[in-house]
């Protein structure tokens, strides 16, 4: 039996296709800048995304770690939701190795944040307060898509205060699907936007942060300060190319499996699910108290394997097919 993996879009395998132009790459050692394929792959993402300069890094973390230690200096602050994966799932890397104060607030049910309410966060110019520099936020937020207007207004609110904005676009190529608009047109509004190559997009590894030439020369140096100078790292960016220019369209193709799961676990007795807030590739479900220890077990036992949480969520992409959709239905009505 097959295994379908629900834990997340960041466990996809490259395909016979990705493996060749891997394979076939041209590389060079891209500390010293003569990777020729790292190089197509900075340049695509940051013109895909309206941005003069890319810096291609190992992961989504080190990108918007790289960001926040070019945007914010010792001793300075940044604005992030409660939730949000910069703040809540990065080891606290910003704080740890930046000496960047973190200044949370709850995200709104929709993944904005209140602009009011970051607004008073903003701390005088006082030595008694961290300055505040940059404000962070987060497109798509537990796969829903932030809403129209909202980036303008926050680009409006960090203009007026001197302070930087800052994407983690992980996601950000399933809110492009999702709205129909341009990756360009989203990233316009923020200094700085980080994509992630290894998650809907299916590349094995890295992200790219995109920026400002100036930027991204000195977020460059603080990724070799962190241990992130890579060599021959065409082998790797050529995924990432390849994911790029084949793997954005189909990401619709996530959104309708997600969108059948949604519909199918919404008939089983059991299982909670809100169908209106499935708008990319996530599922989140709720569960009788008394089988949420034992179902992902038993689920694994039929091949589908679920990361346990309440609410639970499930990720579709595109090693999940429509059939893979139905089995899991089908799993979870057999033993709830």
């Amino acid at each position: 039996m097959s295994v379908i993996d629900l834990r997340s879009d960041t466990v996809t395998r490259p395909g016979p296709e990705m493996r060749r132009v891997m394979a076939e790459a041209e590389v060079g050692d891209d500390v010293f800048r003569d990777d020729p394929t790292v190089d197509r792959l900075e340049e695509l993402a940051a013109g895909m995304l309206g941005k003069e300069a890319g810096l291609f890094v190992s992961s989504g973390t080190q990108s918007n770690l790289c960001a926040l230690l070019t945007h914010c200096s010792r001793g300075d602050e940044y604005i992030v939701g409660q939730q949000a994966h910069t703040y809540l799932y990065e080891g606290g890397g910003g704080a740890a190795l930046g000496g960047i104060q973190p200044q949370p607030l709850d995200l709104e049910e929709d993944g904005r944040l209140d602009l009011k309410k970051v607004e008073r966060l903003i701390k005088p110019d006082d030595y008694h307060f961290a300055r505040t520099r940059l404000l962070c936020l987060e497109n798509t937020t537990n796969g829903r898509v932030l809403p129209a207007g909202h980036a303008d207004d926050a680009r409006a609110l960090v203009e007026k205060h001197g302070l930087r904005l800052h994407l983690d676009g992980a996601r950000l190529f399933n809110a492009v699907v999702k709205s129909g608009r341009p990756a360009a047109e989203l990233a316009a509004p923020f200094d700085s936007v980080s994509i992630c190559l290894s998650k809907g997009l299916g590349a094995p590894v890295g992200s790219v942060l995109t920026g400002p030439a100036d930027f991204i020369t000195e977020a460059r140096r603080w990724r070799k300060v962190v241990g992130g100078g890579m060599r021959q790292s065409g082998l790797l960016a050529a995924a990432g190319i390849h994911a790029l220019e084949h793997h954005v369209e189909r990401l619709a193709d996530d959104h309708a499996n997600a969108q059948r799961l949604a519909e199918g676990l919404a008939q089983v007795e059991g299982c909670e699910v809100d169908v209106e807030l499935v708008q990319t590739n996530m599922v989140y479900v709720r569960l009788p108290e008394q089988k949420r220890q034992e179902l992902p077990g038993r689920l694994e036992e039929r091949g589908l394997l679920v990361y346990p949480g309440h609410p639970m969520r499930l990720v579709t992409h595109l090693d999940v097919s429509s059939g893979d959709v139905e089995r899991a239905v089908e799993a979870f009505g057999e033993i709830l």
